[in-house]
């Protein structure tokens, strides 16, 4: 048999909540997509800083996932990771906090680096103990600065660091045809919230991967 022929390994779905939802439906939302694929983890990235808003929506997903075995790790609250029964945090500002983060939540705790496009704060998060990094946007979108984490970044990241790796911002079909080869994670968030039926935008995504 050629090797031609062998199959690519898939990607993981890593799913990143809106920055607002309604607690009477979304987790029901978020249950129909967990129940519709493979997720490896959620993400809870509202963008609220009410903490009892976040609370109540913390408790809501994380009876979704913890009865699915899903890690849910949350945007940046530190503090509220292990108040909330969290798995970990995703830190937003590259490596500058991941050593003292690690130190703080300890060893078990999911601990994840988002750096944009940048190749050292990637490394710097990976030797400082994150579990994994995150680049993006990896589509064009006219939120930020305008800067995407380009393919050629993935495929460098792929080769050469063994820290696993999430392709998100502004994903299309095209662009997770292109990345599947060269991340080890989808974050898929926005790309489907908007949809009537997330579960199946969910599904149309993940067929590009095959």
């Amino acid at each position: 048999m050629s090797d031609a022929t062998q199959t690519i390994e898939v990607p993981q779905i890593y799913l990143i909540t809106p920055p607002e939802f309604e607690l009477s439906s979304f987790p029901d939302r978020l249950a129909a997509c967990l129940d519709a694929a493979d997720v490896a983890c959620v993400r809870l990235s509202l963008a609220s800083r009410d903490e009892d808003r976040i609370a109540k929506a913390a408790d809501a997903l994380r009876q979704v996932t913890h009865d699915r075995d899903i890690a849910l790790v949350i945007d940046s609250h530190i503090q509220l990771v292990e108040r909330l029964g969290l798995d970990g945090v995703h830190l937003t500002d590259h490596a500058r906090s991941v050593r003292q983060v690690r130190k703080d939540l300890g060893d078990d705790a999911i601990i994840g680096a988002f750096c944009a496009a940048s190749r050292h704060d990637g490394m710097t998060a990976g030797e400082l103990g994150a579990d994994y990094v995150s680049f993006g946007p990896v589509g064009e979108t006219p939120l930020g600065d305008g800067t995407r984490a380009e393919l050629e970044l993935f495929k460098w990241w792929s080769a050469m660091i063994e820290v696993p790796v999430v392709a998100e911002g502004a994903l299309d079909i095209d662009l997770i045809r292109a990345l599947t080869p060269h991340t080890d994670f989808f974050g898929i968030g926005d790309e489907i919230w908007g949809s009537d039926d997330p579960s199946s935008a969910l599904r149309a995504l993940m067929a590009a991967m095959t």
